[in-house]
């Protein structure tokens, strides 16, 4: 066991390969496409290769292959193992002290504080934000943001909306920033709706709300005619509705922090992208 957690720590003791597990740590419960690993962390193939060898040996990342592809995942196992071992024996279970815990009381609570989070908080984390406020309104308190939000909404999103039946009155684009400030309500979860936005550094939201990742195609970069961009707008809208779906389904009141996160990446990995 220590020989693996010796292995786990050298892995991780290299700024490359800390930054790629931490992407990947970001976009789980997905794969990632090695040449889309390459591109964001700004590597060449040959040093990304040596990078992703390395914490596979170590028990931090998984590989799969699609198609012609190479695919890499956290490996979530591995890296509790290491968390384990640090906290149950070198901090001999002293949890509390050198974790960062969870606030336990938010649990118990009936209103949920929920962040949704894109990078132009234009289209995707709006349609997320509308979408949850309105179909368990007195469960949840949601919120949206950018990590590089626009000026305005798009008209797309806001005319799919108001088809919808959503009040768009009171949305509007907001910057990550916002939700970062001393008074800014404490997040219980906080998922992102594109890959852009999981792949970029950013700090530790306070009281380490449960995350998630459901990305979404941006349906902003579509072009063609008017049919073809309305239907992106109506697809990436019904991805985000039947994962809102199965999150507001959810036994809140009967499930620990460990498990929501698990029920959380579950609905990641099996939720169908339908409209």
């Amino acid at each position: 066991m220590e020989n693996d957690v010796l292995a786990q720590l050298q892995a991780l003791a290299h700024p490359r390969r800390l930054a790629a597990f931490r992407l990947l740590m970001r976009r789980y419960p997905e794969a990632v496409a090695a040449g889309e690993l390459a591109e964001v962390l700004g590597l060449p193939a040959s040093s990304l290769s040596a990078v992703l060898a390395q914490l596979r040996q170590a028990g931090l990342v998984t590989q799969d292959r699609h198609g012609t592809s190479l695919r890499y995942a956290a490996d979530v196992a591995g890296a509790a193992r290491l968390t384990g071992y640090l906290v149950d024996d070198c901090c001999r279970g002293r949890g509390l002290p050198c974790a960062n815990p969870y606030e336990t009381d938010r649990l118990m609570t009936r209103k949920w504080n929920v962040l949704f989070i894109c990078s132009g908080n234009s289209a995707r984390s709006i349609f997320a934000e509308a979408i949850l406020s309105d179909w368990a309104p007195e469960r949840f308190e949601v919120f949206s943001a950018g990590t590089r939000a626009v000026s305005q909404l798009n008209p797309y999103a806001v005319a799919l909306l108001q088809a919808k039946g959503h009040d768009t009155s009171e949305l509007r684009s907001k910057t990550v920033s916002e939700f970062q400030l001393p008074d800014a309500p404490r997040m219980d979860f906080v998922f992102t709706v594109c890959d852009a936005a999981a792949n970029e550094e950013c700090p530790p939201w306070p009281g380490q709300p449960i995350s998630g990742h459901w990305g979404q195609p941006d349906p902003v970069k579509v072009e063609g005619s008017e049919a073809e961009k309305q239907l992106a707008f109506q697809q990436a809208y019904g991805g985000l509705k039947n994962r809102i779906k199965a999150f507001a389904a959810l036994p809140f009141d009967t499930l620990d922090r460990a498990s929501l996160q698990a029920r959380v990446d579950d609905i990641a990995l099996n939720t169908e992208e339908n409209a």
